[in-house]
């Protein structure tokens, strides 16, 4: 007696579905969305600390600062900054993805460099509105690196998946459309501490005080 065809079709699939994923038949894709969650929480923390930037700036002008190209340095970054996405769809875009990754390394030197400015400024590292605004950067900034140490964890074993035994066969087949996603690594700018000169910051001295001056008639 022979079977129906179509019987026959359902009885395969039933007997090797057990068999294909333990073969890691479906590893690629969840491995796909696991870095894909990772990357939300890295641009969801990158917005955050955007979100402090303006009141961040606000503060520091309401202070009076001298200094104002870093000030400057800081918004222009965080306009290119947030100009610059990256969607799970465009994730595997290497080229997308360090325009990502450098604009959010401009914003994080900028912001470096203002924070060194207001040393400079007791009044305002004293101030308890800057010091709760210093206080939530700092945090968002350990928060990034979590993210960004976090997502690179994932993208790692995913790529991992597209290139070894036995996942490979369904990279090269089922999912034949899986591409390797980057990772984030350090730029050089982060190599390098920001440099601040703080000649600008001091008051000229008078000429009384000037060297080589001479002293001033008796009265």
């Amino acid at each position: 007696m022979s079977l129906n065809p179509r019987f026959a079709a359902v009885a395969a699939a039933v007997i090797l579905a057990p068999a294909a994923a333990g073969c890691g038949i479906n590893a690629i894709p969840t491995k796909q969305e696991r870095a894909e969650a990772a990357w939300a929480d890295v641009q969801s923390q990158y917005q955050r600390r955007a979100d402090l930037v303006p009141n961040l700036v606000a503060t520091v002008q309401g202070a009076a600062l001298q200094e104002r190209t870093t000030l400057t340095q800081v918004v222009e970054a965080r306009a290119r900054a947030t100009g610059v996405t990256v969607t799970p769809e465009t994730l595997n875009d290497p080229a997308a993805f360090q325009r990502y990754q450098a604009a959010q390394g401009e914003l994080s030197q900028a912001l470096k460099s203002l924070l060194m400015v207001v040393e400079a400024y007791p009044n305002l590292r004293s101030s308890e509105n800057f010091l709760a605004l210093q206080s939530q950067l700092e945090g968002t900034e350990n928060r990034i690196n979590i993210a960004r140490r976090d997502y690179n964890e994932a993208v790692r074993d995913y790529n991992t998946s597209l290139r070894t035994f036995p996942t490979v066969i369904w990279a090269k087949t089922i999912h034949g459309g899986s591409k390797a996603m980057p990772l984030f690594t350090a730029t050089a700018e982060a190599q390098t501490a920001p440099s601040v000169n703080f000649d600008g910051l001091q008051p000229a001295p008078s000429p009384a005080a000037a060297p080589g001056a001479a002293p001033a008639p008796a009265q």
